[in-house]
């Protein structure tokens, strides 16, 4: 597999969960697409999508449901295409988006950064903790608030893989992967407070990352633009950023994130 092989992975994934052509998030040229539910998807997702714009780096993709073409169009008139697509992405980008969508009862709720590994960088790292490969069978005790990141109690027919470091027989840091989809399986990470900034998290995201690759798996990683310590760990884990994506919930749903952060 070449980081080629990786890209052209991730971009038909997108496609698939845009219901476009992987060749649309090539073009200079925005996309508006309706979104609709598709098995091929990511597993996670909850579509139809309001809407959802994503780029990787050309022209944006907007994906949007039934009755919401009207607003993604115009959101995508705003920024034409001899404007940076990064512009609609930014926060006063975002304030246009918000308002196009609200008469519609939609609300932005997610603004995240995916990253894809690097082959020239993705390595194993130096970590003076006993690792373990974990399986879907030492699971079953781990669904607990520290180790929510690394794997997903709503979803748990999805954890396959994991890397656990030990200090002595205490768990102290936990990467744990999901098959979100067929071909990509998506990385998350717990370091207890007391065991952060020993560089735990890069050595598991890296280790998970090799152990995905070879069972032919595109592993990718996915923070938020203002975790900080997430971005950092997906840079020197050997990942590089890939795509973006801003989505558009309803306005219930974002006030009930809000209510339950």
């Amino acid at each position: 597999m070449t980081n080629s092989d990786i890209l052209n992975t991730a971009l038909r994934q997108s496609a698939w969960d845009c219901n476009c052509s992987p060749e649309d998030f090539k073009k200079t040229e925005h996309t508006l697409t309706r979104s609709q539910p598709s098995p091929q998807a990511r597993r996670y997702l909850n579509l139809p999508h309001i809407c959802n714009f994503v780029t990787y780096g050309a022209g944006i993709v907007a994906s949007a449901g039934e009755g919401y073409g009207k607003p993604a169009g115009e959101c995508l008139g705003i920024f034409p295409c001899d404007k940076p697509p990064y512009r609609l992405f930014e926060t006063p980008g975002a304030h246009l988006v918000e308002e196009a969508f609200a008469p519609y009862g939609g609300s932005i709720c997610f603004m995240a950064e995916y990253f894809l590994p690097d082959l020239a960088a993705l390595g194993e790292k130096l970590c003076s903790f006993e690792l373990r490969l974990l399986g879907r069978e030492d699971f079953p005790p781990l669904y607990i608030p520290q180790w929510s990141n690394a794997l997903c109690s709503q979803r748990p027919q999805l954890d396959v893989l994991g890397v656990g470091a030990f200090d002595g027989g205490k768990m102290v840091a936990l990467a744990g992967c999901s098959a979100d989809c067929d071909t990509m399986w998506q990385i998350g990470v717990d370091v207890l407070p007391e065991y952060r900034k020993m560089g735990l998290a890069t050595a598991l995201t890296s280790r998970l990352a090799l152990e995905i690759l070879d069972r032919g798996k595109v592993p990718f990683y996915c923070a938020a633009w203002s975790n900080i310590a997430s971005v950092r760990n997906a840079l020197s884990s050997g990942f590089k950023p890939a795509w973006v994506e801003l989505t558009v919930k309803t306005r219930n749903f974002v006030d009930g994130m809000n209510k339950g952060s």
